[in-house]
């Protein structure tokens, strides 16, 4: 049976006193893909930077198994169990491909285990295989998308929250990009996703939450909401 591992009760955030989050609850369960989806300005990227405690949260709860994180700092967060791919992927372009993953396991402490975990991007990612050697810069976009989601991978996480994971790729490297959650999903990964391609998102995720101005207006499985009026008429322009 499968529980709730992250549970966001009621969170307000705001931005240089405006508020932005206004009161938004959601919940995300072990082995879940829950998608969260809402155009440009409407939170999304902010409820991911709350649960990784880079945004404030000035009232409500953010609850990991059971324990309030909303006020930890993010090192701690991630040493729990949660990685955050953020959206602008914030790699270090003069290191090379394997530095830039292995800065993703700093809070790990068995060198076996960063071994281990090293290899699993590999075998996801031969291409970053093929390239450990050369410094990020050399990278195509969807290359450095890689080395983004692989980095966030090697802290071996229970929850992996992707920010735009496909954001200014060409459309095959979307596919690429996308296929690679589905694969993640596969291999039981927790993932919760933000994703502009919302009917690529909805089919492969188990869920999804709709967020307007700041509040959480639908939520459902990804059938339920392509099937809605509501949602076809916001997202899909039918």
């Amino acid at each position: 049976m499968s529980r709730s591992i992250l549970e966001i009760e009621n969170i307000k955030v705001r931005y240089s006193g405006l508020p932005v989050l206004h009161g938004i609850s959601l919940r995300l369960e072990e082995g879940e893909t829950v998608c969260v989806l809402g155009s440009n300005g409407v939170g999304k990227s902010t409820c991911l930077r709350a649960i990784m405690g880079t945004q404030p949260v000035f009232e409500g709860r953010i609850l990991f198994k059971g324990r309030e994180i909303q006020k930890l700092r993010t090192e701690e967060i991630v040493s729990l169990g949660i990685s955050y791919v953020p959206e602008e992927k914030m790699l270090f372009k003069p290191l090379s491909v394997e530095e830039n993953l292995m800065l993703g396991s700093y809070v790990l402490r068995h060198h076996r285990k960063i071994q281990e975990n090293l290899q699993f991007v590999f075998n996801l990612f031969p291409r970053l295989h093929e390239r450990r050697l050369q410094t990020a810069s050399t990278l195509s976009g969807g290359e450095q998308q890689m080395v983004a989601i692989g980095r966030g991978l090697m802290s071996n996480p229970q929850i992996l929250m992707l920010d735009e994971p496909s954001l200014g790729l060409a459309p095959i490297l979307v596919d690429e990009v996308l296929d690679t959650v589905r694969r993640l999903k596969q291999e039981g990964m927790t993932i919760l996703l933000v994703e502009q391609n919302v009917r690529e998102a909805l089919d492969l995720a188990d869920r999804g939450y709709v967020l307007q101005t700041g509040r959480i207006v639908s939520e459902g499985t990804g059938q339920e909401l392509l099937a809605s009026k509501m949602f076809r008429t916001a997202f899909l322009g039918v």
